[in-house]
């Protein structure tokens, strides 16, 4: 036999209605637990939004080629090692260019002998001729040979020059200060001149950074460069110092028509040797700077049906939701531009479950200028 059970329609319907609603929603006087924090104002840097990358470039770059044929008889650096401007890199043998000179230096003795021997000769034929003892003839022929002498003097010493010339290059060094790469020719090789490249030395301090932007910031940034410098730093991956700080110091005479970019250079000093050539980084291009901006944390900020809006704690703890205008987010805060005032304090977390006017309990504020509310730019 089936056993029927008749349930009042009203107790169903109690039933029914309790379902509906999640055994922890908040009672109506209930204050929700929330995190806030308070709107703040300090100085906001404006920059290039995404960040552009960028690769680091050496200010200049030296390829090292002996300027004589030789062998190569010392090596005065270690691979990989900073070089100053003139120091010793490489010593050829000298002896070849020693004998040169020497030859040079016999040939010029013995041409000047032979011009002082020209010259009284030359002296005494005038003297004849004046007295018409001998002709024209014979007087032209003494003046072309001591001429002829001078000039084989003149040649010598150029040639004694030369000599002391391919003797210094004997000794090659540094043109430029920077860090020596990998060493090409080891000693014992005898290198021909300008064929073989012994090493190459790269520049680094200071170093380029080149990035590129969209040109739609050119005009921006060719008018805030008539009026200031701009700033600009770099951040790599797994990087453990402070971001290098450089200067915008090129802008490219063209836009790239197949990129639609415009290409940068910046200058760090880089005293430290921290950026590297060939590396590449993020770079971050300050054109301007937002003076007193209010600012929240960014989780602070929701966006909603008409707009964005923040939850703003009034003094009785109720909250209120307010229209405000959000403008750039930098390093995890939000500019407010209009609708909130530095020192109201925010909701940042535990939104969904607040509406207008709905009591809070705060269980760990955040003060203005704390953790998460940065004083400044870097």
């Amino acid at each position: 036999m089936k056993l029927f059970y008749f349930v009042p329609a009203g107790l169903g319907l109690a039933l029914g209605l309790t379902g509906c609603f999640p055994a922890n929603a908040p009672k109506k006087n209930a204050a929700v637990p929330v995190l806030t924090a308070a709107a703040w104002a300090t100085n906001v840097p404006v920059r290039i939004d995404p960040p552009p990358v960028g690769h680091v470039l050496s200010l200049s770059t030296v390829t090292i080629h002996s300027q004589i044929q030789g062998m190569i008889s010392a090596v005065h650096f270690q691979e990989g090692q900073e070089v100053a401007k003139g120091d010793l890199l490489f010593t050829l043998d000298p002896r070849p260019s020693q004998a040169a000179l020497d030859q040079a230096r016999a040939a010029l003795e013995r041409d000047a002998a032979q011009l002082e021997y020209a010259k009284i000769n030359f002296a005494r034929e005038q003297k004849l001729f004046d007295q018409k003892l001998i002709s024209q003839d014979e007087l032209d022929t003494n003046r072309a040979n001591f001429d002829a002498l001078a000039g084989t003097v003149a040649a010598d010493r150029a040639a004694i020059t030369n000599a002391l010339l391919n003797l210094d290059y004997c000794s090659i060094r540094s043109p430029v200060a920077g860090r020596t790469g990998n060493l090409l020719s080891f000693p014992g090789n005898v290198v021909k001149a300008p064929d073989d490249a012994l090493l190459t030395i790269n520049q680094i301090h200071p170093i380029y950074v080149a990035f590129a932007v969209p040109e739609q910031y050119l005009p921006v940034i060719r008018r805030e460069m008539l009026t200031k410098t701009l700033k600009v730093s770099v951040t790599f991956q797994n990087m453990e110092v402070v971001p290098p700080q450089g200067e915008l110091t090129f802008v490219d005479n063209a836009v790239d028509t197949t990129t639609g970019t415009i290409q940068l250079k910046a200058t760090f000093p880089n005293q430290r040797g921290i950026l590297w050539p060939g590396q590449f980084v993020q770079v971050a291009l300050t054109l301007s700077e937002l003076t007193n901006a209010v600012v929240v944390p960014s989780q602070a900020v929701q966006t909603g049906q008409n707009g964005q809006f923040i939850y703003v704690v009034k003094p009785d703890h109720t909250v209120e939701q307010r229209s405000v205008v959000a403008g750039l987010t930098y390093q995890g805060v939000t500019v407010i531009e209009t609708g909130l005032a530095a020192g109201e304090t925010v909701v940042t977390d535990g939104q969904l479950r607040l509406a207008p006017g709905m009591s809070v309990a705060v269980n760990r504020p955040v003060p203005a200028g704390g953790v998460a509310a940065p004083s400044g730019p870097p």
